[in-house]
C-alpha cells in the first residue's frame, strides 16, 4: 500500500485530465442513472418519461460528439489522444463512428414504442430504455478500447445488454429461445476471446495494443502459435460482427427477437465492432516488419465466404426477418471489404457504407413490424397483394430494399460504390489478385442479392391474395419514420458529399 502512495498524485491527474475526452461517456452514464431512476420513482406509468428522458440525452450526447473534434484539434494530436492511462484512444475515426452510433439509437429509441407486440409486455418498456443507454455506452468504449482489458470488458458490457434486450419478452417462448441461444453462443465466443487474450499476455507481458510490447512480443513468437492466438481474439470480435463461421446465432436470434431489437442488433453493436476491429488492426498494420499473420489475407478469405454464404442463404428463406438477418451476413462481408485496404480512404468508406446500410436495415425492419402490425404478416406470402392496399409503406419498402441491394440512386449505391473504389485504388498499388477476386465476389453476390429482395415487391404489388386484409391497429409514426428514411437514402444516393466530406 505504501508503494503505491507516491503515483497516487500522478494517477489522480491523469484521471481529471482524461475526463474531458470522457464527456460523451459521462453524460451517458448520467442519463443512464437518471432513466434507472425514473422508472423506480414512477413505476409501470413512467414509459413515455423515460423515452421522453432518453430520447433528449442522446441529442445532448450526441452535441458532445460533436464537440470532441475542436476538442483533439485543440492539442493538435491528429492521430488521436490516449486518456485514462492509455485504456482508451479518441481519434476523429472513433467521433465519427460514435455520431453514427447515437444518431441511429434516437432513431431506435423513437422505433421501440410503435412494435405493438413489444408495448405488450406486462413490464413496459422503461427497463428496456435503461438496457438500451448502457448498451450505448459500453459501445462508445468499444470504438476508443485499445487496451485488451477495456476491449473485453466493452464487449461484454454491450453482450450482457444485447441478451437483455433479445429474451425481453420473456412471456413469449419464442423470444426466449432466441434470448438462450444468444447467451449460449455469446458465453462460448467471450471465453475463447478471453482465452486469446490471455495467451496475447502471457506472450507479450502486455495489454495495451499501442503503447505495449504486443507488436514487438509476438514478433519473437512461433508464428503458428501467434495465428492460433489472434483466430481466438477474431472470434470474439467476429460473434459481434456476425460473420463467417461465428454467425450460426444470427438468423434464429433475428427472427426471435422483438422486431426493434432484431433492428438493433443488426446495426449498432455491428458498427461498433467495426470500429473495435479498427483499432486492434491498426498497430499491427503500421508495423512494418510485421510478418507473423497476414490479417489482409485472414479477412479478405472470411469476406469472401462471408458474403457468398449469406447472400446465397438468403434467397432460400421465406419469413423476412430471417432473410433480413442472413443479408446482414452478407453486408459484413461486403464491409470487410473496406477493412482489407488498411487505408484511411478504406476506413472512411467503411464508416459511409455502414451508416447508409443501418439505415436502409432500420427501415426494412421498420415496415416489417409495420406489416405485421396492421395485417400480421411476418412470411413472404402474407405480403402479397398488400402493395395496393398500402402504398405508401410498399413504396417506402421499395426504396429501403433498393438501397439495401445498392442500386442507383440511393445512399446504398453510393456506399457500395465508394467501398468498391477504395478497394480498386489499392488493388492498382499492390495487385494482389486475392483483392481482385474480393472485388469479383462483391460484385457477384450483389447481383444474388436481388433476387431475394426482389421477393417483397413481388409479392407487395404483382402477386394477389385471396384473403382480404384486415387492418388491426394503425402506426402512422412508423409511416412517417419511413417517409424520412427513404428522404435520407435518396438525399445521401444524390448528394454523398453531404456525409463522406465530413468523414
Amino acid at each position: 500500500m505504501h508503494d503505491l502512495l507516491p503515483s497516487l498524485p500522478g494517477s489522480i491527474s491523469n484521471v481529471l485530465e482524461s475526463i474531458p475526452y470522457f464527456m460523451p461517456e459521462i453524460y451517458l452514464a448520467i442519463l443512464f442513472v437518471v432513466v434507472l431512476v425514473t422508472d423506480l420513482l414512477f413505476g409501470r406509468d413512467s414509459e413515455k418519461l423515460c423515452r421522453i428522458i432518453a430520447c433528449g440525452g442522446i441529442l445532448l450526447v450526441i452535441h458532445r460528439d460533436f464537440q470532441q473534434s475542436p476538442l483533439l484539434l485543440s492539442v493538435l494530436q491528429a492521430n488521436g489522444h490516449f486518456f485514462f492511462t492509455e485504456m482508451l484512444l479518441l481519434t476523429r475515426t472513433a467521433i465519427n463512428f460514435k455520431l453514427v452510433i447515437d444518431a441511429l439509437a434516437f432513431i431506435l429509441l423513437l422505433y421501440f414504442e410503435w412494435d405493438n407486440r413489444l408495448t405488450r409486455h406486462p413490464k413496459g418498456l422503461s427497463d428496456l430504455y435503461t438496457i438500451v443507454i448502457a448498451s450505448v455506452f459500453g459501445m462508445h468504449l468499444m470504438v476508443m478500447a485499445v487496451n485488451l482489458l477495456s476491449v473485453y470488458l466493452s464487449i461484454e458490457m454491450v453482450s450482457i445488454a444485447s441478451y437483455l434486450m433479445v429474451a425481453y419478452r420473456s412471456e413469449n417462448a419464442f423470444s426466449t429461445e432466441a434470448g438462450l441461444k444468444y447467451v449460449l453462443f455469446g458465453a462460448a465466443s467471450s471465453a475463447i476471446m478471453l482465452f486469446g487474450i490471455s495467451l496475447l499476455y502471457a506472450f507479450t507481458g502486455s495489454l495495451n495494443l499501442f503503447t505495449g510490447n504486443i507488436v514487438i512480443g509476438l514478433m519473437q513468437v512461433n508464428p503458428v502459435a501467434v495465428s492460433f492466438v489472434l483466430i481466438l481474439v477474431f472470434i470474439g470480435i467476429g460473434f459481434k460482427l456476425s460473420f463467417v463461421p461465428v454467425h450460426f446465432w444470427v438468423p434464429d436470434v433475428y427472427q426471435g427477437a422483438p422486431t426493434p431489437v432484431t433492428a438493433w442488433l443488426s446495426t449498432l453493436p455491428k458498427i461498433a465492432g467495426f470500429a473495435l476491429l479498427l483499432n486492434f488492426l491498426r498497430p499491427f498494420i503500421f508495423f512494418t516488419n510485421w510478418t507473423a499473420f497476414d490479417f489482409r489475407f485472414f479477412l479478405a478469405i472470411i469476406g469472401i465466404i462471408t458474403m457468398i454464404a449469406g447472400n446465397f442463404a438468403a434467397v432460400l428463406q421465406k419469413n423476412v426477418k430471417r432473410m433480413l438477418a442472413y443479408s446482414s451476413i452478407g453486408h459484413t462481408g461486403f464491409a470487410l471489404m473496406a477493412v482489407v485496404t488498411f487505408s484511411s480512404t478504406g476506413f472512411s468508406a467503411l464508416i459511409y457504407y455502414l451508416a447508409a446500410y443501418a439505415i436502409a436495415n432500420i427501415g426494412a425492419l421498420a415496415l416489417a413490424t409495420w406489416f405485421a402490425n396492421e395485417t400480421g404478416a411476418e412470411d413472404l406470402n402474407g405480403y402479397k397483394g398488400l402493395g395496393l392496399k398500402y402504398p405508401a409503406a410498399s413504396v417506402c419498402f421499395v426504396i429501403v430494399l433498393v438501397s439495401l441491394a445498392g442500386l442507383p440512386v440511393t445512399a446504398g449505391f453510393t456506399g457500395k460504390l465508394v467501398v468498391f473504389s477504395a478497394v480498386y485504388s489499392f488493388y492498382q498499388h499492390v495487385h494482389n489478385p486475392l483483392l481482385l477476386i474480393l472485388m469479383i465476389t462483391g460484385a457477384l453476390t450483389t447481383v444474388v442479392s436481388l433476387f431475394y429482395y426482389i421477393k417483397i415487391p413481388l409479392n407487395l404489388f404483382l402477386k394477389r391474395s385471396d384473403v382480404p386484409a384486415n387492418p388491426v391497429i394503425k402506426s402512422q409514426y412508423i409511416i412517417i419514420l419511413s417517409i424520412s428514411i427513404c428522404f435520407l437514402i435518396i438525399l445521401l444516393g444524390i448528394f454523398p458529399n453531404l456525409l463522406l466530406d465530413y468523414l
